[in-house]
């Protein structure tokens, strides 16, 4: 099966990272969101990221162009996939609206076309199991910032078949990614160790063990991390952290998952990270600064 046209499901900063990835690899894309102001955004971060590839002369002003031109933003669910062979999906990881839009996108996608999910550690069979084609159900899961980020990984749930692995393998190397195929478990195999690392962070924080600054340099010239983890749990976005947290400790059942006491507070405060100006570190400068706590 050769894979031409794709929608992605969200334009947020994992969704339109996606959508450059695959347009830039020659696929046209719909990129569809539940209001214009998403879109828009998206596509202004789009933008912005391939006249930064201009101005490092990583590629031509007409090379940028034709890539933006193979992106087009979409509102409505159906039109976005009433034609693609690939329909990848990237929106909040909550479970109900995954599922809930895994039927409609079911119901109007072409009966050839893969199903794929960005999640980062929601079960992909239980979402295959709301479609009719849960043999072209798998998850497909990149990294932030998505073009600069070199790895997939694919996911397997229990019906997937291994023609639509290859298929997503293809697809993956054609947007010029690394994979690994992983037998779905909870938090696959970067989260099943990223999350518990992260969350012993915040834990030591918490603790008064370090402050943010000496924790994260202290990881990264210990442990040859790129950041220090307070500063990728920004990245990540907290928000995000506490619910895969929270989803883990559900999986497992297992207290060795749980959230600390700090995290909940922030993210219940709104310090989400460095999408939301403020985190473990505060954005609203020319440069981070580290909180105390």
């Amino acid at each position: 099966m050769e894979i031409k046209k794709i929608a992605v499901l969200g334009a947020g900063q994992m969704g339109n990272g996606i959508a450059h990835v695959c347009a830039q690899a020659g696929y046209e894309v719909k990129m569809r969101d539940i209001d214009q102001k998403f879109i828009d955004k998206g596509l202004a971060t789009i933008k912005k990221n391939l006249d930064r590839g201009v101005a490092k002369e990583r590629m031509t002003q007409a090379e940028a162009d034709e890539v933006f031109g193979r992106v087009q933003g979409v509102l409505d669910l159906k039109d976005a996939v009433k034609d693609v062979d690939l329909v990848i999906e990237a929106i909040p990881e909550i479970v109900k609206l995954k599922l809930d839009t895994w039927r409609e996108v079911d119901g109007a996608a072409p009966e050839h076309a893969i199903l794929a999910s960005n999640t980062s550690s929601i079960s992909i069979t239980q979402m295959a199991a709301v479609t009719k084609r849960p043999e072209k159900f798998i998850g497909m899961h990149f990294f932030n910032p998505v073009p600069v980020m070199g790895l997939v990984e694919i996911i397997k749930g229990q019906a997937t078949d291994d023609a639509t692995v290859k298929v997503i393998e293809d697809v993956s190397h054609k947007v010029g990614k690394k994979t690994v195929l992983v037998n779905e478990a909870p938090g696959f195999a970067v989260n099943r160790l990223l999350v518990p690392a992260l969350l012993e962070a915040v834990f030591a924080i918490q603790e008064g063990v370090a402050t943010v600054e000496d924790m994260d340099l202290a990881i990264k010239l210990g442990l040859n991390w790129p950041m220090g983890p307070l500063t990728l749990a920004d990245f990540v976005g907290l928000d995000t952290m506490l619910y895969i947290a929270d989803y883990f400790v559900d999986e497992f059942k297992d207290s060795k998952y749980r959230a600390p006491a700090l995290l909940r507070k922030m993210v219940r405060a709104g310090w989400v990270g460095r999408k939301a100006g403020m985190g473990f570190y505060d954005y609203s400068g020319e440069k981070p600064v580290p909180n105390k706590f």
